[in-house]
């Protein structure tokens, strides 16, 4: 009896399942860094970085925030700012504006204590690197640069198979890069300029 029951809730389940409807997702949404050439970085605060805001002579507005997930941050006076993609000086002169509704000419300076920065400025690297991970991008990285961090390659590893992907003119471009080359016959020549926002995919060999 009891095996009847469960092929009748097997049955039961397995109909329920075929007769869902499945759709497909659609591509994540792009977001371009601001960054077009390594000579055009500037930071751009990002959810969970710290930033520290002092406002001249007026010490009980000042202090230290986190950035939420959300972008913004809460003050004693405004509850809601959005900080999340300005520089230190745009996010400055945005407060000052903000203030400006309670405080007299208020003069504000604004310093990040902890970088994370938006997804749009990290590079990411998946696939076959040592330690596949978000990196938050330095100014002048190179590939180089980059695989030191993730720890090279695995020993599966198509180095010379891998692309990286970067949005320009609100399109994903691939682009051929060789860091077998590069890191294991030192061809230096192998090494290119990085920027914020790119995706390193390093693809497993086929033997």
């Amino acid at each position: 009896m009891t095996n009847t029951i469960k092929a009748i809730l097997f049955l039961a389940l397995s109909y329920i399942v075929t007769g869902c409807s499945t759709a497909t997702l659609p591509p994540a949404t792009v977001h371009q860094s601001n960054t077009s050439d390594v000579s055009s970085y500037k930071y751009l605060i990002g959810a969970g970085d710290a930033v520290n805001i002092f406002v001249w002579r007026h010490p009980e507005v000042s202090g230290s925030f986190t950035v939420r997930p959300d972008g913004m941050i809460t003050t004693s006076l405004v509850e809601d700012i959005p900080v999340s993609g300005k520089t230190p000086t745009e996010l400055a002169r945005s407060i000052e504006e903000i203030l400006a509704t309670y405080l007299r000419d208020p003069v504000v300076t604004v310093t990040v204590n902890q970088f994370i920065g938006p997804f749009s400025e990290q590079i990411r690297v998946i696939g076959e690197a040592t330690e596949p991970q978000s990196i938050n991008y330095i100014q002048h990285m190179t590939l180089l640069d980059v695989m030191i961090r993730v720890g090279g390659l695995t020993e599966f590893a198509n180095g010379n198979g891998a692309v990286l992907v970067r949005v320009k003119n609100g399109q994903q471009k691939q682009y051929e890069i060789y860091i077998e080359d590069l890191i294991k016959n030192g061809e230096i020549s192998a090494n290119v300029d990085v920027l914020p926002g790119d995706i390193i995919v390093i693809p497993e060999t086929w033997f």
